[in-house]
């Protein structure tokens, strides 16, 4: 049985995706003790059915990790209804299509700023990083334009991002646990204080329409307002950095992909970034729990047993994708399950899919000529997957 902690394996998993997808069915996995959905109907269903839940339970022991307890707990990714339906009816009151739409011209302010600042390095010619420089700051700049952070304070934010959503993976360290421990506890800290000041001050960002959004009655508690803001920083760019990074590599070792990029970007934008978060989702593995008794894919699951959808095999399922282990930046339609499905189908895709829309016809356009200058440096992670550096020359 796959070893998900298998250095191997992490760098490409594909292969051990495809031979669990050949079972037809889930699969048992001893390791993780939870059945594994790696056909893209069954790893669906795991999102769509009701019986299913996204059951999270508080970390022992409860003071240590209090904070990152209910920064989960109250959030909509770990909630069920009625929790859920109205947590969800309230951020999506707010974060809705139009304010959505409204971040088009600072999506575009940012990625401006961001290719000049690349520039400084490219006419002194000197490669840059495509995800230090491009990939990662973009999302998290615009998220925190979004909810209103401070320009000169941005720079907490990835760190804290990036200790907490380590806890996602299998069997985390011992490191890993300290370091998502002390984030939760500052990056709660800071959001409560900024929240607290917007309630009294008033301004257009999203954590004070967060603050003062009702539904039929029904507001955010301070913790579930905190919980909203830091689960929209931590999905909303962990998904966009990663899926960027490694459709964007994927397209730069194959010559078809990158002369249809070089020609006319915009004109494939829209199905490119539906085939980046198919082709190497950045989310790969999404958990649920049990809440009866149920049988998903022709295996009966008990109450208390967990079954996760394996996303990124579900995506590279022959029986639903044409040449499916190959990458088509033309490919439509294109029924993949990279922002989930169901009650839990992300909240934040449209401004994914804005970004990429915005950022990434403008890199293509600004620097049609540009290749792989090295080797990409993976990030040795399974679940949340993508690189930690991929150095660009022009």
């Amino acid at each position: 049985m796959i070893d998900f902690n298998d250095p191997a394996f992490v760098a490409d998993p594909y292969s051990g995706l495809s031979e669990l997808r050949s079972f037809g069915k889930p699969v048992w996995h001893e390791g993780l003790n939870m059945f594994l959905a790696a056909v893209h109907g069954d790893a669906n269903d795991v999102f769509r059915n009701k019986s299913l839940g996204r059951i999270f339970i508080d970390k022992k022991p409860e003071f240590e990790w209090e904070t990152f307890n209910w920064l989960h707990s109250d959030s909509i990714l770990d909630s069920e209804p009625p929790k859920h339906t109205r947590l969800r009816a309230l951020v999506a009151k707010a974060f809705n299509r139009q304010k959505i739409e409204g971040m088009r011209p600072a999506i575009e302010r940012i990625t401006t700023q961001l290719l000049e600042q690349i520039d400084i390095k490219v006419k002194s010619g000197v490669s840059f990083d495509l995800i230090a420089d491009y990939a990662e700051p973009l999302p998290v700049r615009i998220i925190a334009d979004l909810l209103g952070f401070p320009e000169s304070e941005e720079h907490l934010l990835r760190p804290w991002s990036q200790a907490i959503v380590k806890m996602y993976e299998v069997n985390p360290t011992q490191q890993y646990q300290l370091e998502a421990q002390a984030a939760a506890g500052e990056f709660a800290a800071y959001v409560r204080d900024l929240a607290e000041h917007r309630k009294k001050n008033p301004g257009t960002d999203l954590i004070t329409d967060l603050a003062m959004v009702e539904e039929n009655g029904e507001k955010l508690n301070s913790h579930e307002l905190v919980a909203t803001c830091v689960l929209l920083l931590n999905a909303g760019h962990e998904a966009s950095v990663n899926a960027f990074g490694n459709g964007m590599v994927a397209a730069l070792k194959r010559p078809d992909q990158v002369r249809l990029l070089r020609e006319n970007p915009r004109a494939i934008t829209e199905t490119a970034l539906e085939e980046f978060m198919r082709f190497d989702a950045p989310l790969q593995l999404f958990e649920r729990t049990a809440t009866k008794d149920t049988q998903l894919g022709g295996v009966d699951i008990a109450e208390g047993q967990k079954i996760a959808a394996l996303i990124g095999a579900a995506n590279r399922d022959g029986g639903v994708f044409t040449d499916a282990d190959d990458m088509d930046l033309t490919r439509d339609p294109n029924p993949h399950i990279g922002f989930g499905a169901g009650i839990h189908f992300c909240l934040g895709a449209p401004l994914a899919r804005l970004e990429m829309g915005v950022s990434l016809p403008a890199l293509w356009e600004k620097y049609p000529t540009m290749q792989l200058a090295s080797e990409p440096i993976r990030r040795p992670t399974f679940v949340l997957r993508g690189y930690e550096s991929v150095s660009i020359s022009v």
